[in-house]
């Protein structure tokens, strides 16, 4: 049986598109993220699909064809084949929609016929079948990662979504996971909504379904909030931030009870983290360099990012950053790289490239926080600047 498969957006469907949608390749934190399909039924009021204005559209649509998308994946500037970390549909659908994942499929398998080992982090909260699990396995060139959003939230108005199914999925696929690592996305954590102690306990009894768990905050930018007020919906704070929002009481409790369990199923406060030590790699993003945030990884973990981390040579470092349009010769200590001038992309090209941090000097990543919004953090408003993830 013929899967069905999302149709093409029209010429003068697209005029109505914000034009960032219209453009199917974004580097992102965690990759170079593909997006050649927009729309989503889900219905989740947090999505990041409010801050292009694209919410309302519920039918997935192709903007392009997958081998054009594929194509303009490995020729895109920033793209190195075996480097750099890949994304697929994690800004504008859900790759396991039934009109979508036959998409994500031929992408999938036209990117590992070409001998490619980048790492593909395919995020979903659908339904993933038996069949789609081997299909998976069936890649066999790719560092193939499904990340399972589960968020455990009981308020139908925030997430629509059985969060039942993705228990299904996640134990499904950690199951039949051959070549292809299952990570536990525990998100997004909001204070006063999924904190209790039983949903605490619940997801970390979940993670033992999953090579890794990760646990992460909420965005909740000015066009989030928007949605909130018009809809009625309590609003998690009271300032939109620029970076997730995940207060330092609420990942004091998650760590208590974790201890609790005799510190497993590993868990992390970074995606990429997870991604490695499910593949049994060093952290692509060059994370070590932060030693906070290696307090709760596995002894094992830490010696493989240990035996990869290198500081790289400052030359190195001040040619590629300036030939990116850097407006001054970056800096760099023990823990990152830091560059003026430079917007996500060329950053996250140039940590890629070095396996080492690099932060934008405006805003600067201050110990302890793990990269997140002050809120909760500090007795300061967090900025209202937009921005992507940091």
């Amino acid at each position: 049986m013929t899967q069905p498969k999302a149709p093409l957006l029209a010429e003068n469907e697209k005029r109505d598109i914000a034009p960032a949608l219209l453009e199917p390749i974004e580097y992102r934190k965690s990759g170079l993220s593909l997006n050649h399909i927009i729309g989503c039924p889900l219905d989740c009021a947090y999505c990041v699909r409010h801050l292009f204005h694209n919410y309302e559209m519920k039918q997935p649509h192709r903007i392009t064809d997958d081998e054009t998308a594929a194509s303009m994946l490995v020729s895109h500037k920033y793209f190195q084949p075996n480097i750099t970390p890949l994304q697929i549909f994690n800004r504008a659908t859900d790759p396991f929609l039934p009109t979508v994942k036959p998409h994500l499929f031929r992408v999938a398998e036209l990117l590992d016929q070409r001998g490619l080992t980048n790492h593909l982090l395919i995020i979903t909260r659908s339904r993933v079948s038996i069949d789609d699990c081997n299909r998976l396995n069936a890649i066999k060139n790719l560092k193939i990662t499904l990340l399972v959003t589960y968020s455990g939230i009981d308020d139908k108005r925030v997430e629509p979504i059985d969060s039942n199914i993705a228990i299904k999925t996640l134990t499904r696929a950690h199951e039949m996971a051959e070549n292809y690592r299952v990570v536990l996305y525990w998100r997004p954590l909001v204070s006063g909504l999924n904190d209790s102690p039983s949903h605490i306990k619940r997801a970390l009894q979940l993670a033992t379904h999953a090579h890794a768990t990760v646990f992460t905050g909420l965005f909740f930018r000015e066009e989030i909030q928007s949605y909130y007020r018009k809809m009625g919906l309590p609003e998690p704070v009271n300032l939109p931030a620029r970076r997730k929002i995940l207060v330092r009481s609420l990942e004091d409790r998650i760590l208590t009870e974790w201890h609790k369990t005799g510190r497993g199923p590993p868990l992390f406060r970074k995606t990429s983290c997870a991604v490695s030590f499910a593949h049994r790699l060093s952290d692509y993003n060059g994370h070590y360099g932060i030693r906070e945030l290696c307090d709760i990884c596995p002894v094992d973990q830490i010696r493989r990012c240990a035996d990869a981390f290198r500081k790289p040579e400052a030359q190195a470092i001040a040619d590629l950053a300036l030939s990116l349009g850097a407006s001054a010769i970056p800096t760099i200590d023990d823990r990152a790289i830091q560059t003026s001038g430079l917007n996500e992309e060329p950053r996250y090209f140039m940590q890629h490239t070095f396996g080492y941090q690099v932060h934008d000097i405006r805003h600067p990543h201050l110990p302890h926080r793990h990269g997140r919004a002050e809120i909760g953090w500090t007795d300061e408003p967090e900025s209202r600047t937009s921005s992507s993830e940091d």
